[in-house]
């Protein structure tokens, strides 16, 4: 298995292949403020987070960010142990996408 956090332009990098899933951990609020292309909001926050995680599809690849890197680490490791084959943590957060004045979609 392999899950790692890896820096902003790696992340980007990898955004732009058709390979993986984004999965953006923050709440519906910050979501529609600002997310990546393409990106399924799964909310750290709600009752249900652990059993939405269980319900994809586990031999896919997975990008997961939020707002600092701190969520989605801590989701990384959750899909780790519900058995996901790879997953990838944007270790800085969308505020270094942000940084790296990288493109974010509104709803």
């Amino acid at each position: 298995m392999n899950h790692k956090d890896i820096d902003t332009k790696t992340f980007k990098n990898l955004t732009e292949l058709d390979a993986y899933v984004l999965i953006d951990v923050r709440t519906t609020d910050e979501f529609n403020e600002g997310h990546l292309r393409d990106s399924i909001n799964i909310d750290f926050y709600k009752p249900d987070f652990e059993d939405a995680l269980d319900e994809l599809d586990k031999r896919k690849k997975y990008l997961v960010y939020c707002r600092s890197g701190n969520r989605s680490r801590q989701a990384m490791f959750l899909m780790r142990d519900l058995g996901f084959e790879e997953v990838n943590n944007l270790s800085e957060g969308i505020i270094s996408w942000i940084e790296n004045e990288f493109e974010t979609y509104k709803n």
